[in-house]
């Protein structure tokens, strides 16, 4: 059994280590509100940009549909883009997108597809190179950014495009987590090329009415398309972001309220030490005092 010395010093610890996972839980709730409104106003301009979309691609079919709507006509070549956090302390937040992705990248290889992966995101990074090493394109860093922003999702949308347009990507998707709530945060795949339209961004209704576009909707599609990458992986960014913040507050309350459980039953177990510790010296007192 330990001594009382020792459980002292490790009541001390648990209390030490409670105080940090309190900060920590104060510092992600003061912090996911701004996340949370970054990624909320960020659906509804994403949204609209798709049905932009798919009102323009309404009016284009056949071979002058742009070949990041239409595709290359193959899937054999499959780009994954795996967007996870850079820090940990969140539960199981990264795991469970780069589960998801993992997932989909080996039943695409069982299918005999060849599969190349993006990871961004430090924890992406570390799980898909040991899983996919091989297969990893590029990696990027969230932390290299002070903010998530447009510089952010920029680089990685450019390095999307270029696979596409060198005939190294004929199917691009994005893994991502949706962020529902505090303590719900859902992994979701979104196909960026081909363009498709989601089931909430319908044309837009005109009525009756017939336009004539200047320049064509092909025009028009080639330079929106590109835009539509960076926008949608931007706003998987800020998804990402209120999720893992909102994950993060989760587990450290766990954490805070698990060590405040050990703090009891470790004070618990001292106080009984303690007590059989006197009473055993208090019954060699009297032993001693009756042999004399």
């Amino acid at each position: 059994m330990a001594s009382l010395k020792e459980m002292r010093n490790r009541i001390g610890s648990v209390k030490a280590t409670q105080k940090i996972t309190k900060a920590m839980q104060m510092v992600a709730a003061a912090k996911l509100k701004r996340a949370q409104d970054q990624a909320v106003a960020a659906r509804p301009y994403a949204a609209r940009m798709a049905a932009v979309i798919a009102n323009l691609a309404a009016g284009v079919s056949g071979d002058g549909a742009p070949k990041l709507l239409a595709g290359t006509g193959s899937d054999q070549r499959h780009l994954i883009v795996v967007a996870s956090s850079d820090k940990g302390l969140a539960g199981g937040f990264s795991s469970n997108i780069v589960r998801a992705a993992r997932d989909r990248i080996n039943g695409l290889i069982a299918d005999g597809k060849d599969v190349r992966v993006i990871a961004v995101g430090r924890k992406s990074r570390d799980q898909l190179t040991r899983l996919f090493g091989d297969r990893i394109v590029r990696t990027f860093e969230l932390s290299d950014h002070k903010v998530i922003g447009l510089p952010s999702a920029q680089p990685i949308a450019e390095l999307i495009a270029d696979e596409f347009e060198n005939g190294r990507a004929d199917v691009v998707t994005l893994f991502y987590s949706r962020f529902k709530s505090v303590i719900s945060q859902v992994p979701t795949a979104k196909q960026l090329i081909p363009a498709v339209v989601e089931g909430g961004a319908e044309p837009i209704n005109l009525n009756g009415a017939v336009y004539d576009y200047e320049p064509s909707e092909e025009e028009i599609l080639d330079t929106l398309l590109p835009r539509n990458i960076t926008t949608q992986i931007l706003a998987s960014l800020y998804e990402n972001q209120a999720g893992f913040y909102g994950a993060q507050m989760g587990a450290m309350d766990a954490a805070t309220r698990n060590a405040g459980d050990m703090i009891s039953a470790l004070t618990l177990q001292y106080n009984r030490s303690r007590q059989a510790q006197i009473t055993k010296e208090l019954i060699e007192i009297i032993s001693g005092a009756e042999a004399l």
